[in-house]
């Protein structure tokens, strides 16, 4: 482990001098939507120029250092769905923002200093592990609490954003083979299915036999200024190229992670979720206990 800050580029170029990496994947970020729009200066300096102090650092290091950037879905913004690498950039948040930045920098690199530098447009990508405060955890969290009589409601803003959400093992090896291309590129990565969160909602509340409407309510303070259109990703390209087709799709996803969270509530999950990992994946690191 190295203790570093991407807004201090000479702690970035120090450990990339003293460890040489053969590859990098920037995951760095300030990555949640609406704090972005409370912290626009601080999202912008680590979210957007963060990336370019490592590729600077990379670049002045003359290391042959491969290079990932995780861009994101968001970037797209207002841009009608499906959207691929060929389709135009509409931010509509800072966090949005600073990543279409740091996406047009990774390229940059690539094509100015013939960097192994790539994108990898990732859309939602989601698992027991992701960070509370987003929507998808927050609704698993809220399910397997009020089944442990721990959260009574469920707060959320608007219920009718529509997203393309995935397994993240699965991208985390996409973001691999990226990397072990012959020649750098950018690839857009997600499922192709879309689904609301109000879909979400419904599913998680239906594995468990509740009905969502006794639980959820909208509260105003979770709305954004402005919020993104639906997205739904088109990767012909990537599965062309790397042949990648995704395993987990919506309503696996969704009981994976609410199985997750019961057993986190001190309950016995429903089981489909964890069946589903062992019966696909039966030779990973994730444990269901």
């Amino acid at each position: 482990m190295h203790y570093g800050d991407l807004s201090d580029s000479e702690q970035i170029s120090n450990i990339l001098y003293n460890i040489m990496p053969q590859e990098v994947y920037h995951l760095g970020a300030q990555s949640h939507v609406m704090v972005s729009f409370s912290m626009p200066e601080y999202t912008a300096n680590v979210s957007g120029i963060g990336t370019a102090r490592i590729l600077e650092a990379i670049r002045r290091s003359g290391n042959h250092t491969k290079f990932y950037q995780a861009s994101s879905s968001e970037m797209f913004g207002r841009t009608p769905s499906p959207q691929n690498e060929e389709s135009p950039f509409s931010p509509t948040s800072p966090y949005a923002v600073a990543k279409v930045y740091a996406y047009w920098m990774t390229k940059n690199y690539r094509l100015g200093y013939n960097l192994f530098a790539c994108n990898g447009i990732l859309f939602n990508h989601e698992s027991p592990r992701r960070g509370e405060i987003f929507v998808t955890r927050k609704i698993t969290m809220a399910v397997a609490n009020i089944l442990a009589k721990k959260q009574q409601f469920l707060y959320l803003g608007t219920l009718e954003p529509k997203r393309d959400w995935g397994f993240a093992p699965e991208y985390v090896e996409v973001m691999y083979q990226i990397l072990q291309q012959e020649k750098a590129d950018d690839f857009v990565v997600g499922t192709g299915q879309q689904h609301s969160v109000l879909d979400f909602v419904e599913k998680a509340f239906s594995y468990v036999n509740l009905r969502w409407q006794d639980y959820v309510k909208c509260d105003e303070k979770y709305l954004r200024p402005t919020e993104t259109n639906d997205l739904a990703a088109d990767s012909s390209k990537i599965k062309k190229i790397i042949r990648w087709t995704p395993k987990v799709q919506f309503d696996d996803l969704v009981k994976i992670m609410v199985d997750a969270d019961m057993r986190k509530a001190g309950l016995q999950p429903i089981g489909e979720g964890d069946e589903f990992l062992r019966k696909h994946f039966p030779n990973r690191w994730w444990k269901t206990d």
